[in-house]
């Protein structure tokens, strides 16, 4: 019998993820495939969607935009920090710092401008504005046995 993705499946695929111009961001084709149990949260559900319904041996390609993906690129989340909130570490443009929220909740930044005292540091999701496409190769669907 041929499951399909859906709740209470455990999904082992490959997939590749790739920019609007072709770039590859993340694939696990040259590595061990994904596994995971649909709806854990390990994908966002803007990816989860497209696959639902998928056998083992399919394939797809699908085109995902920023709203169900990693979200719009939102400018309240470029933050002007004093280079005395870096302590001993020295801030370079392009440089992903992780910084810790009011909650403890780590948060990574990547240092967009340095001008004397200030430091410009972007907390988007990298991929944030980004459209797009999810490569999928189903490999196997099975029911997530409870032990």
């Amino acid at each position: 019998m041929d499951y399909l993705i859906d709740d209470g499946m455990e999904i082992t695929l490959h997939f590749t993820l790739k920019l609007e111009d072709g770039t590859v961001v993340d694939s696990t084709k040259e590595k061990t495939p994904a596994t995971f149990q649909y709806g854990d949260g390990n994908l966002p559900p803007g990816f989860e969607h497209p696959i639902k319904g998928m056998a083992a041996g399919q394939s797809g390609s699908f085109q995902i935009t920023p709203e169900h993906s990693f979200g719009q690129h939102n400018p309240q989340n470029i933050q002007t920090l004093k280079r005395a909130d870096f302590g001993d570490e020295e801030p370079e443009i392009g440089m992903v710092m992780s910084f810790a929220d009011k909650a403890g909740t780590e948060l990574p930044g990547v240092v967009k401008t340095i001008d004397g005292d200030r430091v410009e540091v972007d907390f988007n999701h990298p991929l944030a504005g980004r459209t797009l496409t999810f490569e999928v190769d189903v490999l196997n669907v099975t029911p997530i046995t409870k032990h």
